[in-house]
């Protein structure tokens, strides 16, 4: 980097909307207000895994107040949502795949309204059999989740000749690590209102992701993208698990048919039960060093769990992938993946996308053959640490900001002086 001076890198700059939210005015989307507005609410299911054998909503639409309730029968375009993959449906139409599917919406005129129309819903269920675990849902009498098979993902890693490496190695570690399933459990729970005037819908929503859920919109409703206008309005919190469509397409559905405003906000317990969580894993590593501390061979399989839609899983098999071997240099390597559909909740995109469950793996093997050797972990970490000039076992030669081994030593240093 140059001597020049930056107006941001290297500055303390005040946030633009600090001001805004320390006073109060920030406008969240719970916030919004229009004439005439209605209020949304899902009918959920409460089973993981069943086909719906009768839905009756007669006594909700009989209750005053009540403007009407949409099952999947009413979206005029496709029914089905999706970051990456499209295999969410916007509300249930063959069958329930986890605890909170959508199956059906309705909009009153006040939320006690609202919760008192869910209340008289009425519904019975072809009950499935659940797959609740990576195990059961890869054997091959499980009941399918989608399709014709349970895996969702699968990606493959190699590099060098791993089986010779290994052979050559002083000491070699084999263990397995597991990290479990997180919630983002972002300050705002998911809100959003929309609007249908002049043709054109209008969503505001707290979301991270606009553009995507245009298209989602869009095609829920089966509008041209110009029709269809999404404002991310002030966000409390998302981290990952406002990428996903939450709220957008109910409302926009609801205000499409009724022609009002329509606003919908979720409890927290809604929107836990429902957001995507962090990818449950399990990684089995096997690592390979020369007694100097050189790190010659890593081998790792790992599984993870998707949950009932793909969401970010795409992405964040991927990234776990491509990071199992952390900052380090690795000669040889050999990764296998899999994801699998099960009828947990949903896991898609949380801080690092798949890369902080395979960093407790990388450096907990680290940690073990630092220990196998009687190695300082530190020295042992900036031995085998990335550095300009470094090639990584996807190929790609890092040529510039290479900053691993200064970061580490000023971390140590601070522990140091702390202790």
């Amino acid at each position: 980097m140059s001597d020049r001076d930056f107006t941001v890198i290297g500055q303390s700059v005040i946030r633009k909307e600090a001001l805004s939210k320390v006073l109060g005015e920030a406008k969240f989307a719970a916030d919004y207000k229009f004439d005439g507005m209605l209020y949304g609410g899902v009918f959920r299911s409460t089973v993981p895994h069943a086909a719906i054998k009768r839905f009756d909503a007669s006594k909700a639409l009989a209750l005053p107040g009540v403007a009407c309730v949409l099952t999947a029968k009413d979206i005029p375009g496709k029914n089905k949502t999706g970051i990456i993959i499209k295999d969410e449906p916007c509300l249930v139409d063959d069958k329930v795949r986890r605890v909170g599917d959508a199956i059906a919406l309705v909009a009153a005129d006040t939320p006690e309204r609202v919760h008192e129309a869910l209340d008289l819903m009425e519904i019975e269920y072809d009950l499935l059999e659940p797959i609740f675990t990576i195990e059961r849902a890869l054997e091959e009498d499980s009941p399918k989740i989608h399709g014709t098979t349970n895996i969702h993902a699968k990606k493959h890693l190699e590099c060098g000749d791993v089986d010779a490496a290994f052979a050559k190695c002083d000491v070699i570690v084999e263990n397995t690590y597991s990290t479990q399933m997180l919630s983002h459990m972002f300050i705002e729970p998911d809100a959003g209102v929309a609007t249908y005037k002049d043709k054109i819908i209008t969503v505001y929503a707290s979301t991270q992701n606009p553009h995507y859920d245009r298209s989602d919109v869009a095609g829920v409703l089966g509008l041209p993208s110009n029709r269809v206008r999404i404002v991310q309005v002030t966000t409390g919190g998302g981290f990952g698990g406002k990428l996903d469509i939450s709220v957008q397409c109910h409302i926009a559905l609801l205000a499409y048919h009724i022609g009002k405003p329509v606003k919908m906000v979720r409890s927290r317990t809604e929107s836990t039960i429902v957001s995507a969580k962090r990818h449950p894993m399990t990684m089995r590593a096997k690592t390979g060093a020369t007694k100097d501390g050189k790190i010659q061979a890593v081998e790792v399989f790992m599984t993870g769990d998707t949950g009932a839609y793909a969401s970010y899983g795409p992405a964040v098999i991927t990234r776990a992938v491509v990071h199992c071997m952390g900052p380090y240099e690795v000669p040889n390597v050999r990764v296998d993946a899999v994801f699998v559909y099960t009828n947990n909740p949903m896991s898609g995109a949380m801080r690092g996308f798949g890369v902080p469950q395979a960093a407790y793996c990388h450096e907990g093997q680290m940690n073990a053959i630092a220990k196998e050797l009687k190695m300082d972990p530190i020295e042992l970490r900036l031995l085998n640490a990335h550095r300009i000039g470094t090639t990584i076992a996807t190929g790609q030669v890092l040529t510039d900001s290479v900053g691993f081994k200064e970061t580490l030593l000023a971390a140590a240093a601070k522990a140091k002086e702390v202790m």
